[in-house]
């Protein structure tokens, strides 16, 4: 990944997923589409096309701006504040 990406590469952490779903929507006995991870602090969130949109909802709580997909197969990275998507290298 280049610096040229977005300005909060350094957001980017080697965390592990808390749950194996939404945190929130497992709270909430709620289904969600996709899932996504913050790279901040490990927290999962589900995706927009998800009815509650935790993962965004995390971000404007905490400004953590990097989230990647956790859906099987997919590598690709999103920055919240720069609205900019990338893959790992």
């Amino acid at each position: 990944m280049a610096k040229e990406i977005c300005d909060h590469l350094d957001q980017i952490h080697d965390v592990r997923p808390h749950t194996r779903g939404c945190e929130e929507c497992l709270k909430l006995g709620d289904e969600w589409v996709h899932l996504r991870l913050c790279m901040s602090c490990g927290k999962v969130g589900c995706c927009d096309s998800s009815k509650n949109k935790h993962a965004t909802a995390h971000f404007h709580e905490t400004q953590h701006a990097i989230v990647r997909s956790l859906e099987p197969g997919e590598r690709w990275f999103w920055c919240y504040v720069d609205e900019v998507g990338f893959e790992a290298g």
